[in-house]
């Protein structure tokens, strides 16, 4: 007797995920992209860095506020392995443009930065922690004399751009930045107060050329 062929059945499976909405990975709030750094050739490329705040923190231009930055900056420019030469604070971020001896002292020095910074703002909002910056810094290279004149001006004239949105018209030195140390403005304004912390802007001297004579090669900061 000739056996029948035997079929094998599809059993049903349980699938997870696939074409469907809803599926994979859960987004999430992440607003910098985890993608890989540019490279970072020490010493003689500056960067602009920016930290942007979690929702919730107070606004950061205020003396309190502002005293929490001035605590981390003088920090880091005593350890002297990250030196900010220009810095201006806003509302809910801040802008940095930096110098670093190598990338690990870069990655290491940031990282310290905002721990220092984040504790300090915790402790004026009365609270034991919580999140203070919404994600890793966002880096930028510079590595021209017009990137670094460029991200200058962009950095100690940031608040024009936002006064300018609120309806307030007007040039002052930003006494909530490195602005009023700042001798290179092509411009007359109205003079700030020396800063608006407990002493001058706590800023680096910068040791590349481009921060320290390059950028001039495109003339003063003029808004």
């Amino acid at each position: 007797m000739r056996r029948r062929a035997s079929v094998q059945l599809d059993l049903p499976m349980h699938r997870h995920g696939g074409a469907r909405r809803g599926a994979g990975r859960p987004r999430t709030s992440t607003q910098v992209a985890h993608a890989a750094r540019p490279r970072f050739d020490g010493t003689r490329t500056p960067l602009h860095a920016t930290l942007r705040m979690a929702k919730g923190v107070w606004n950061l231009r205020s003396q309190r506020g502002y005293s929490c930055v001035e605590h981390a900056l003088k920090a880091e420019r005593a350890l002297r392995a990250l030196r900010v030469v220009h810095f201006s604070v806003q509302g809910n971020h801040l802008h940095l443009i930096v110098e670093a001896d190598d990338r690990i002292a870069l990655s290491r020095r940031m990282q310290g930065f905002g721990i220092r910074f984040a504790k300090r703002v915790n402790t004026m909002m009365g609270r034991p922690r919580g999140r203070v910056l919404a994600d890793r810094y966002h880096a930028r290279l510079l590595p021209t004399a017009r990137e670094v004149h460029r991200a200058i001006r962009y950095v100690l004239l940031n608040h024009l751009k936002h006064s300018a949105q609120a309806g307030r018209l007007g040039i002052a030195l930003d006494p909530f930045s490195s602005a009023p140390v700042f001798r290179h403005f092509g411009f007359t304004a109205k003079r700030a107060p020396t800063s608006a912390g407990t002493g001058p802007p706590p800023v680096s001297d910068p040791k590349s050329w481009l921060l320290k004579t390059g950028w001039l090669r495109h003339g003063p900061i003029t808004p």
